[in-house]
């Protein structure tokens, strides 16, 4: 059969396009395997975990030493589910999970495996072989049921591996030292250690690379003839920083959806900028899930965070920045801070927070007001229509908004959104601590530069010159715009003395660029 890139489930080589999953950290695993190691692998969603454990298992039981099998405990992961259907439940997992790789296995018996670990010492006993377990969405379960799995593993490391598995790995979006945050609401600690303080190391799964991204798309090339060219593959790259599945869903965009899988034509630049498109509007599963959970108060506080610029005050922030990072949407960059994991997050998030002003913005904006006839922008006249619509909208608007913390610039991003309206782009540049948001504007030719600032004291505009100074000098434009907001309520303030437009020139260093201020 012909091999396509995956967008659901895990890779299987013979059906799809996969550089090897155990590529970095194939050595390391086998070592600990060797040891009789318990050990942790924690990773995003959709970024290869399962695919790397699958072979992982069919690899080990290939070269005969050990039998490995992967099974997952997620059909125990619900609230209120007592601990005997919880060890029942994940008990004939395993079991059935056993047939995939060729593993016999002992009866289940509801009177004497009462208990995971009774039924993982019976069958240990019985086997051949040492037993290599590795437990998938671990973290899948809920309150005493996890602690209850992870003792039961703990209590049976003693008897490896005559007696219990030889090797254990629990795999899941965190790492164990994470698992006592997940209680319920009430708790604020299960208490004492960790219940899995036999683990030996922790492993996570690294984005691919350019030069693996690359590698994947050879394969495709080796396939069909059809080419991803040098520019192509970094600009994938460049909006998916690599990630797994974002970089297969963008080739297999272009490749399934827009050629229609015809591959004696060309792939161009244009399609990656149609397929990112197309991914940010349809939200498929990966991103949905990931938007979903901006619900959650600790995600929505590190996406506003972010977008205001703001720095990290408060003690509760670290446990939920650490969140946001096991979850994949956010990162640690060693030049902008925290920031959004990759652009098309970065576009996607601010675009689904300010939807609901996206939708009641339709039938107040015009696009046609603010383009010329050789369908340029006018981004003066953009920007005052906007000074009018925000004063006479903003309080209500932002009254109602469920992200008002960021409302300001999240409005004057729907608003831009509502005009260009898919025939240009808005490339955000945001990141904790750095106290601005930084957005480019390309229509037709044209950029524009914009950097929105709340006034929060004294120092709020010398510092906004110089950081919009330093943003235009890096892609070389002579002219940007400072958007100010007040901070202060409207009845400390009039509306008259918020609204002003100038122009000025500000030098930073030995650059010197034309700035318009826009306050309001």
């Amino acid at each position: 059969m012909k091999r396509y890139f995956n967008t659901t489930g895990f890779c299987i080589s013979d059906w799809h396009y996969m550089i090897n999953p155990l590529r970095n950290i194939q050595e390391s695993i086998y070592q600990l395997i060797e040891n009789k190691q318990y050990f942790i692998l924690h990773a995003p969603r959709q970024s290869g975990k399962t695919t790397l454990l699958h072979t992982l298992a069919h690899q080990i039981n290939a070269e005969g030493k050990y039998d490995a099998l992967v099974f997952s405990v997620e059909s125990a992961g619900y609230r209120s589910i007592p601990e005997n259907v919880a060890n029942e439940k994940i008990i004939k997992s395993l079991i059935q999970a056993s047939t995939v790789f060729g593993l016999k296995m002992i009866e289940y018996n509801e009177s004497s495996h009462k208990s995971l670990q009774n039924y993982l010492t019976e069958w240990t006993l019985q086997n051949t072989k040492p037993i290599v377990l590795l437990i998938d969405e671990i973290d899948s379960l809920y309150d005493d049921n996890l602690v209850s799995i992870l003792r039961q593993l703990r209590n049976g490391f003693q008897f490896r591996p005559k007696a219990f598995p030889s090797s254990i790995a629990l795999v899941g979006l965190r790492d164990v030292r994470d698992y006592k945050m997940k209680t319920n609401p009430e708790e604020k600690s299960l208490g004492g250690g960790s219940p899995f303080n036999i683990k030996a190391e922790s492993f996570t799964l690294k984005n691919f690379s350019l030069q693996e991204v690359t590698n994947l798309f050879a394969l495709h090339t080796h396939d069909t003839g059809q080419v991803f060219t040098e520019a192509v593959t970094k600009l994938i790259y460049h909006y998916t920083a690599g990630q797994p599945w974002l970089v297969n869903a963008m080739a297999h965009e272009i490749v399934n959806k827009i050629l229609l899988n015809n591959t004696s034509k060309p792939i161009t630049t244009e399609m990656v900028f149609t397929a990112k498109e197309q991914l940010i509007l349809r939200r498929d599963t990966h991103l949905d899930s990931l938007i979903d959970k901006l619900a959650e108060e600790r995600v929505k506080k590190i996406v506003i965070a972010i977008i205001n610029g703001e720095e990290l005050l408060h003690d509760t922030f670290n446990d939920d920045l650490q969140y946001c990072l096991d979850l994949g949407l956010v990162i640690k960059d060693a030049n902008k801070g925290i920031c959004f994991a990759n652009p098309i997050y970065q576009e996607i998030v601010p675009r689904v927070m300010n939807n609901s002003m996206q939708m009641s913005l339709t039938p107040k904006v015009e696009p046609k007001c603010f383009f010329t006839k050789e369908n340029k922008i006018n981004m003066d006249a953009l920007l005052k229509e906007f000074q009018k619509f925000y004063r006479k909208n903003s309080e209500s608007w932002l009254e109602r908004f469920t992200f008002k913390e960021a409302g300001h610039q999240l409005l004057l991003m729907a608003f831009l959104q509502r005009v260009i309206n898919g025939g240009g782009q808005i490339e955000r540049e945001m990141a904790l601590g750095n106290g601005r948001c930084d957005l480019l504007v390309i229509y037709n030719n044209q950029n524009f530069v914009l950097e929105l600032k709340i006034k929060r004291d004294e120092f709020y505009k010398e510092e906004g010159l110089d950081q919009l100074v330093r943003y235009l000098d890096k892609i070389n434009e002579p002219h940007g715009y400072l958007i100010i907001f007040e901070s202060k309520h409207s009845t400390e303030i009039t509306w008259e003395n918020r609204i002003k437009w100038y122009d000025t020139e500000h030098t930073w260093l030995d650059i010197t660029k034309k700035i318009t201020i826009v306050e309001m």
